[in-house]
C-alpha cells in the first residue's frame, strides 16, 4: 500500500511546464469541435454548410451579391458560390507575405465583421465560420474572382497545400466559391449530407432576403425515389416572409382574412424587422425566427418583443371594444398556437453560444416591440371582422383554461383538508394558484405577525418550528419521519422527487421569510437545500423566492426608514440622515415587528423586494459545468462530510472581516 502512495506522489511531482499544451492555429478546432459547432453529430455536420452560406448571404444583404449557388456533389462535396466582391487576396498588413484570404481561412477570429465598416449587419459574427469549416474538412478549395482575375488555393484539414495561385486568362465574373468535403476523422465514415435539409436551408435564406436568388442543385442519385426535394431549383421570393407563410399554410384555414405581415426600418439606422403571423383554425402553429438570416430556433429577445407587441395590441383592442371577457387572456393564448415568422437585421447581435441558437441582444426586444405594435393596432382596426374572430377565439382559449383550473379545485381543496393544520397553515382564500404565494416563516411568533400582515385572498402562511432537517446529510427514514417537512410537502401539494409536478403546485410563489440574522440565514439555507435536493423543478421553473425583511428601523422626528443590513444602515445614515440625531432600533426577529411594519417592508407586493432563487440548468450544455459546481458546493457545505466544510472555512476565512461577525 505504501508503494502505491509513493508512486502516486512521484507522478504528481512530475507535473511541470512540459505538460502544458499550447494549441496553435486551427488545432483547437480539430481537438474540440464541439466548442465551435456544437458537436460532431448530424446537426453539426450541416452547420458547416450554414456557416459558408451565411457568409454568402452577408454579401447579399450588404447589397454586393444578387445570386448564390448551393450544390451538393455525389461524393458529399459542398459548393457555395456568390457573385459578391470576393474575399480580399492582397497581403494582410499584420501578416506580411500572407494573403488576407489565407488569414481568414487559417486564423480564428479573423474577418471583416467585427466592426460596421464592411458589413452593417451580418450573420457570421465570431470570425470563426470559414476557418472552422476549413479545419474540419479533409479538402477545401477556395476560388476568388476579383478584377477579372481568378485566384485559387487548396487546403486539407486547415493546412494550405500551396500558395494562393493566380490562374491564367481573364474571367467575366466576380465573387467567392468555396468547395469543401467534411473530414471523416471528425464526423465518421457514415456521415452524409441530407439533400432535403440543405434544400430547406437554401429556401429559408431566399425567403429571408427578397433581393437574392439562390440556385440549388444536387446529384439526382442522392435523392430517394419518392423525395419531394428537387434536384435543381432557382429560389427567389419577392414577397419575403409573407410568401414563406402562405406556402407553409397552403390550404389551411385561418381565423383572419389575411395574415398580419409587414416590415419596418428601426429608427436611427439600427436595422430592420420583417414579420408574418397567422392564427390557423386548427391551432397547429409554429415559430421560426431569424437574426441577420441566421435561424434562432430557441427564439430570444427579438421573439419576446414580437410576442409582447401582439399581447399589448390584443389587450388594447379589448379595451377599445369594451370586451371585459378578454381580461384573462395570456401571452400563451395569443401566440401559443400562432404561425410566427420573424426576421431581424441588427448590428452586432449577441447570441448565446457559437451556434447562435438564441438571440440575447437586449435592445432587440424594445426595437421589435415598438416596430410591430403600431402596425398591429392598425391591422386590427382595419379589419374588424378578422379582429373580432381572433378575439373570440382567444377568449375561448382563456375560458377553457379557466375551466380546466376549476376542475382541479376539488383536488386542491381535498389536499387542504388532508393537511389538518388549523393551528399552522393559514391558507389563502383564492382557489386558483395564479397570483397566490405561501410564506414559510420561522416560529409561531413570526407566523402570528405574518398572519395579521397578510392579504388573506392571495397570501398563505406556514410557520415552521426552528431549524428544519438538513436533507443533504439526513437519511431517508429521518426525512420521512420529520413532521415539519411532511407539513411543507403537503401544503405545497406538488410532491417530491420523481413525483414532483408543477401542475399540482398550489401556489404561484413559495417565499422563504426568515429573520435578517445569522440564524435566519441558516434556516433559509436549510430550506433552499431541501428544495434543491427534493424539488429542483420548483427552482428551475422560477417559483422559489427569498423575502428581504429589514434588520434596522431608523427614525428622526416623524421620518422612519428601514435598513436591510449594516451596510444599508450606514448608507442611509450618510444620505438620508446626514448630521441629524436619529434613533436606531434593531429587530431581533420578525416576531418583534408590528404587523403593519411587516406588511409595509416585507409582504406588500407593491413595496417589498424579493430575491428569486436560481440554479444552472443541467440540461443546457453551456450551463452544465456551472450546474456541477453548484451541486459540488451544496454537497461540500451541507453534505455528510464535515471535513469538506472545514476545508471551505479554512480556504475562505481570510475573506472574513471582524465587523462581519455578528456578536
Amino acid at each position: 500500500m505504501s508503494d502505491l502512495f509513493e508512486n502516486t506522489a512521484r507522478k504528481a511531482d512530475s507535473y511541470s511546464a512540459q505538460d502544458i499544451e499550447v494549441l496553435e492555429g486551427l488545432e483547437p478546432v480539430r481537438r474540440r469541435p464541439g466548442m465551435y459547432i456544437g458537436g460532431t453529430d448530424d446537426r453539426a455536420l450541416h452547420h458547416l454548410v450554414a456557416e459558408v452560406l451565411d457568409n454568402a448571404m452577408d454579401e447579399a444583404v450588404a447589397g454586393h451579391a444578387t445570386r448564390i449557388d448551393l450544390e451538393l456533389g455525389v461524393d458529399g462535396t459542398i459548393m457555395v458560390r456568390d457573385n459578391g466582391r470576393g474575399i480580399p487576396i492582397d497581403d494582410h498588413p499584420k501578416y506580411p507575405g500572407k494573403s488576407a484570404l489565407e488569414v481568414i481561412l487559417t486564423t480564428l477570429h479573423s474577418g471583416g465583421k467585427f466592426s460596421n465598416k464592411v458589413y452593417e449587419t451580418s450573420g457570421g459574427l465570431h470570425g470563426v465560420g470559414l476557418s472552422v469549416v476549413n479545419a474540419l474538412s479533409d479538402r477545401l478549395t477556395v476560388e476568388v474572382a476579383r478584377e477579372r482575375q481568378l485566384y485559387v488555393q487548396h487546403y486539407s484539414r486547415g493546412t494550405p497545400q500551396g500558395p494562393l495561385a493566380k490562374q491564367g486568362g481573364t474571367v467575366n465574373r466576380r465573387g467567392t466559391t468555396v468547395r469543401f468535403h467534411p473530414d471523416a476523422e471528425i464526423f465518421g465514415e457514415a456521415a452524409r449530407f441530407e439533400p432535403h435539409r440543405l434544400y430547406r436551408m437554401a429556401r429559408s435564406k431566399a425567403y429571408l432576403y427578397r433581393g437574392v436568388e439562390i440556385r440549388w442543385s444536387c446529384d439526382p442519385s442522392l435523392l430517394p425515389e419518392d423525395s419531394a426535394t428537387p434536384a435543381q431549383e432557382t429560389l427567389h421570393f419577392p414577397g419575403g416572409l409573407l410568401d414563406y407563410l402562405n406556402n407553409a399554410l397552403r390550404d389551411r384555414k385561418s381565423l383572419t382574412r389575411t395574415p398580419f405581415a409587414g416590415q419596418m426600418e428601426f429608427p436611427g439606422g439600427q436595422g430592420r424587422a420583417e414579420w408574418a403571423v397567422a392564427w390557423p383554425d386548427d391551432d397547429e402553429g409554429f415559430s421560426h425566427t431569424y437574426c441577420n438570416t441566421v435561424p434562432t430556433p430557441q427564439g430570444g429577445t427579438h421573439e419576446a418583443g414580437l410576442r409582447a407587441a401582439l399581447m399589448r395590441g390584443i389587450k388594447g383592442y379589448a379595451e377599445l371594444t369594451n370586451n371585459k371577457r378578454a381580461g384573462q387572456i395570456t401571452h400563451d393564448d395569443v401566440t401559443g398556437d400562432a404561425c410566427i415568422l420573424l426576421s431581424v437585421f441588427i448590428r452586432e447581435p449577441q447570441f448565446q453560444g457559437q451556434t447562435k441558437d438564441k438571440l440575447a441582444t437586449p435592445e432587440a426586444q424594445r426595437l421589435v416591440e415598438a416596430a410591430v405594435k403600431d402596425h398591429f393596432d392598425h391591422w386590427l382596426s382595419g379589419d374588424l371582422s378578422s379582429a373580432n374572430a381572433l378575439m373570440e377565439r382567444l377568449v375561448e382559449k382563456a375560458e377553457e383554461r379557466a375551466r380546466r383550473k376549476q376542475s382541479k379545485e376539488m383536488a386542491r381543496k381535498s389536499a387542504t383538508r388532508r393537511l389538518r393544520l388549523p393551528g399552522k397553515l393559514a391558507d389563502c382564500s383564492r382557489n386558483a394558484p395564479e397570483g397566490t404565494e405561501i410564506f414559510l416563516v420561522e416560529g409561531d411568533s413570526a407566523g402570528g405577525s405574518a398572519k395579521q400582515a397578510r392579504n388573506r385572498e392571495t397570501q398563505a402562511i406556514l410557520p415552521l418550528r426552528g431549524k428544519i432537517l438538513n436533507v443533504a446529510s439526513a437519511s431517508v427514514d429521518k426525512m420521512k419521519a420529520n413532521q415539519e417537512l411532511n407539513d411543507l410537502v403537503l401544503a405545497l401539494g406538488c410532491g417530491v422527487g420523481k413525483d414532483f409536478s408543477t401542475d399540482k403546485l398550489r401556489y404561484e410563489r413559495v417565499i422563504i421569510m426568515t429573520d435578517a440574522d445569522v440564524d435566519g440565514a441558516h434556516i433559509a439555507s436549510l430550506l433552499m437545500t431541501f428544495f434543491y435536493r427534493e424539488m429542483p423543478g420548483l427552482i428551475q421553473q422560477g417559483h422559489l423566492y427569498l423575502a428581504l425583511p429589514p434588520l434596522y428601523r431608523i427614525s428622526a422626528g416623524a421620518k422612519s426608514v428601514y435598513a436591510r443590513d449594516d451596510a444599508h444602515r450606514e448608507e442611509l445614515m450618510a444620505k438620508t440622515f446626514k448630521n441629524r440625531k436619529v434613533e436606531i432600533s434593531r429587530f431581533k426577529g420578525l416576531g418583534e415587528m408590528m404587523p403593519a411594519q411587516l406588511r409595509e417592508t416585507t409582504m406588500d407586493p407593491s413595496r417589498r423586494t424579493l430575491l428569486r432563487v436560481v440554479v444552472p440548468n443541467v440540461a443546457d450544455p453551456e450551463e452544465r459545468a456551472e450546474s456541477e459546481r453548484t451541486r459540488s458546493l451544496v454537497e461540500s457545505l451541507m453534505g455528510r462530510k464535515p471535513e469538506l466544510r472545514f476545508r471551505f472555512i479554512q480556504d475562505n476565512a481570510k475573506f472574513v472581516r471582524a465587523d462581519d461577525i455578528d456578536v
